[in-house]
């Protein structure tokens, strides 16, 4: 039976999806946090080990930035076009999103291992952390083409409202990730690499299991050959609209780049490793952000292609009072309890003292995060993808990435500057992109109601 968002309750359509989609977001954050916790406790160079992952993590983000760019393009055009009722259109969408990560998954895999060396001591890696960065990046990257498939496919199994077998897609490769792990790590003595394997044969479960549902007999659009053929046209709205979610990541990794190479400078390897925990925990509390937004865009973009502005006003409203309560309990729960989170991760004394006041200061404000997912995720449900590429630009690279630069060279600040940049990018950024959707969304959803009630 065809999933229509356009009847029945808008909350309860959002929260059918949520509910699996934000426990989805939250088992996928599971590869990495398993990683880390694992390398964390090794027996031997456990800090440097997990330092050394953090300076791939910018590499790692890259790659999640192609799979964003063609899986958040196409789902929400996918969405609009089920919503208007072209079905066909919808398939070809979907068929040439997958070209397009088959393609550029290959791509990155042959830049990544040419360019590694150079990047890693680009992102501030030094001669005693970059054996283990490489060790994790090389493997990491002969497999991102299937990490490419399960983050960018997925999406389109959630535009169909099956957000349970969404959810499964994660579940079987975070569950194979925590059963291997132990396994490669400490059982045949790999350490980084182990981390790196455990997580590529998971992505490689995912990705077979996502091509075989939507080939098969229970999805409501199908992945067919004959959908593969590129057509120019459709590129480009695929990537126009899904430059927004690219952007946010790309621009992620650059302050993630520049983050760990001011850190370097100003206190060495020790505060790469207290952002590498810190970005962690950003992650695990950032996941049912992701989850609310993410299911709601299905919605949002169905009920826009079928004209049904009051339902896209309803939803727009729950999502958005959803993620600030959350985040406002997020923030107070990590302020409270910094140590905790550290220690998940690493119990070297040193780490643990100079990551509390970082942490703290990163997380203050943390609720104004939740505005920039709600604007730009409405943006990108409706197709508005100028107004979402230039949200995903003006926070991380015209507000953090200068004032990561900018701030540790005042009043004595150093370190301390450096996590200040982002609770100041939270306040502007997020106000900004949440108060211009307001204005240009809401008038022309009024107007478009008032225009169908005319007709």
């Amino acid at each position: 039976m065809e999933t229509d968002f356009s009847k029945g309750s808008v909350i309860g359509s959002i929260l059918k999806l949520a509910v699996p989609m934000t426990l989805a977001q939250l088992i996928n954050v599971l590869y990495n946090v398993v990683d880390r916790m694992y390398i964390g406790r090794m027996p031997e160079n456990a800090t440097l080990s997990l330092t050394g992952l953090g300076l791939a993590l910018p590499i790692i983000t890259i790659v999640i930035a192609f799979a964003n760019l063609f899986g958040m393009g196409g789902a929400p055009l996918f969405s609009i076009a089920r919503g208007a009722g072209d079905d066909e259109e919808a398939e070809h969408i979907m068929g040439n999103a997958f070209v397009l990560l088959i393609s550029f998954g290959i791509l990155l895999t042959l830049l990544g291992l040419l360019f590694k060396k150079p990047l890693l001591f680009l992102f501030g890696a030094s001669e005693s952390t970059f054996p283990y960065a490489n060790d994790y990046i090389t493997i990491y990257l002969l497999g991102s083409l299937f990490v490419m498939i399960g983050l960018g496919m997925n999406s389109f199994i959630n535009a169909q409202g099956f957000g349970k077998i969404g959810m499964l897609t994660v579940a079987i490769g975070a569950v194979a990730n925590i059963i291997l792990d132990p396994i490669f790590i400490f059982g045949f003595n790999m350490g980084v690499q182990g981390a790196a394997l455990a997580t590529v044969i998971s992505q490689i479960l995912s990705a077979i299991w996502i091509i075989k549902f939507l080939t098969g007999k229970k999805a409501l659009l199908k992945l067919k050959v004959t959908c593969f053929k590129l057509k120019k046209e459709r590129v480009k709205k695929i990537v126009g609209l899904g430059l927004s979610g690219f952007i946010m990541a790309i621009t992620n990794g650059a302050v993630q780049i520049v983050c760990n190479a001011s850190l370097q400078f100003y206190g060495g390897d020790l505060y790469v490793g207290v952002m590498t925990i810190i970005n962690t925990v950003r992650e695990l509390v950032t996941m049912p952000v992701l989850g609310v937004t993410n299911s709601a865009q299905p919605v949002i973009g169905y009920n826009y292609g079928a004209k049904a502005y009051s339902r896209v006003k309803t939803a727009i409203k729950f999502m958005s009072g959803a993620c600030i309560l959350y985040t406002l309990v997020a923030w107070a729960v990590v302020h409270g309890f910094p140590a905790f989170f550290i220690q998940i991760f690493n119990h070297d004394e040193a780490i643990i003292q100079a990551g509390i006041p970082a942490m703290k200061i990163y997380f203050f404000g943390f609720f104004m995060m939740a505005l920039q997912f709600a604007g730009q995720s409405v943006f990108v449900g409706l197709g508005k993808s100028k107004q979402a590429i230039f949200f995903s630009l003006f926070r991380k690279t015209i507000i953090v990435i200068p004032l990561t630069l900018i701030l540790p060279r005042l009043f004595g600040l150093n370190i301390a500057g450096v996590f200040m940049a982002e609770p100041i990018s939270n306040f502007i950024g997020g106000a900004a992109c949440f108060i211009t959707m307001l204005m240009l969304i809401w008038p022309e959803l009024n107007q478009n109601k008032t225009l169908q009630q005319n007709i």
